[in-house]
């Protein structure tokens, strides 16, 4: 590439990478208040949750990288135009190869790196992330716990207590079997033992609700234990964290739908960079409600590709919804009357 070529395709990578922090990070924060807020009461260290969240980020990076292609090409272009560097460019004597060479190589480096991210680094990561996830949920150790506020161990199992110098405070126990039961204690002991949670209480009282009728029983000494809810056996279900090795059993009908989607959020950034070179740089259409427009309808193809992921949809249905998309983006540039801003 010669040096004009290199000039644009820098403002492009610039501008890219302005956009590829500014979602990353916003993507990444929310995550991490959610872990926070997710593991708050079982008190984890922070640097724990932070190094938790950084195996977030490949697969952050792959679901906002159609974003960051998107919003750093309209950026850098609306800086052209603003600047009149394309009229620059035609005044030279040189022709709309110039800005072709750049987007040439700029597609071929962003459908590398999704390639990579979605069958490579994107899910390697991601299952990593959801082993440790795994592992600090099920790292519940109550003598280090200060404020529990309302801990729930399952579904039918709730405890609340305080810990005041590793001894154990008003204790309350809101667990199902047949019935509703409650059990407050003034002090007690939680232990683990032979795979099971127990509780030594003290000076308290259980209420049971039967068929509408309430028991009450008042206690000086009383032990009861649970199940450990605690899951010694990682198994993992989520389709993001599978491969390109185990996608290699392409027999599966699931890993077919996997593979489809995946090529899809390839072809997804190929078609989006193929467009804005045909309907907007090649026909000199640099109005900025063009770039509205691009921006709206990415947008729009981004949210039905992510819908149709997350519902599983069956393999033909996906490939029916991708031969659409392609017939709407041409559909579009063409019917489109774009304001040209030079002949």
């Amino acid at each position: 590439m010669n040096k004009i070529n290199l000039y644009i395709f820098n403002q492009i990578v610039k501008s890219c990478t302005l956009v590829f922090f500014i979602f990353v990070s916003i993507a990444w924060l929310m995550q991490i208040s959610r872990i926070f807020t997710m593991m708050s009461n079982l008190n984890i260290q922070f640097l724990d949750i932070l190094s938790l969240s950084m195996w977030l980020i490949p697969n952050l990076i792959n679901v906002t990288l159609p974003f960051i292609t998107v919003f750093g090409l309209v950026l850098a272009f609306i800086k052209f135009e603003k600047d009149k560097e394309i009229i620059a460019i035609y005044s030279l004597g040189l022709s709309t190869s110039e800005i072709k060479k750049p987007i040439i190589f700029l597609l071929i480096i962003c459908i590398g790196i999704s390639f990579l991210l979605n069958f490579i680094l994107s899910p390697y990561s991601y299952d990593i992330y959801k082993k440790k996830e795994f592992e600090l949920r099920n790292k519940i150790e109550f003598d280090k716990i200060n404020i529990s506020n309302f801990i729930e161990l399952d579904n039918n199992l709730l405890i609340d207590f305080e810990n005041n110098n590793q001894k154990f405070e008003d204790i309350l126990i809101n667990f199902k079997n047949e019935d509703d039961n409650l059990i407050y204690a003034k002090s007690g002991n939680i232990i683990n033992e032979d795979n099971k949670l127990v509780f030594t209480l003290f000076n308290g009282y259980k209420i049971t609700v039967n068929n509408e009728e309430i028991e009450k029983l008042k206690f000086a000494n009383y032990r009861i234990e649970f199940p450990n809810i605690k899951k010694n056996v990682y198994k993992n279900f989520d389709k993001n964290t599978v491969g390109i090795y185990e996608l290699l059993n392409y027999k599966k009908e699931s890993n077919k739908i996997i593979i489809l989607q995946r090529i899809t959020d390839i072809l997804i950034i190929l078609s989006f960079i193929l467009y804005f070179y045909l309907y907007i740089i090649k026909k000199n259409n640099y109005a900025h409600n063009n770039f509205f427009v691009f921006t709206i309808f990415t947008i729009f193809i981004l949210i039905t590709d992510n819908f149709l992921e997350n519902i599983n949809a069956s393999f033909i249905f996906l490939i029916i919804s991708n031969i659409f998309n392609v017939l709407l983006i041409h559909f579009l540039g063409a019917s489109l009357k774009l304001t040209k801003f030079y002949e």
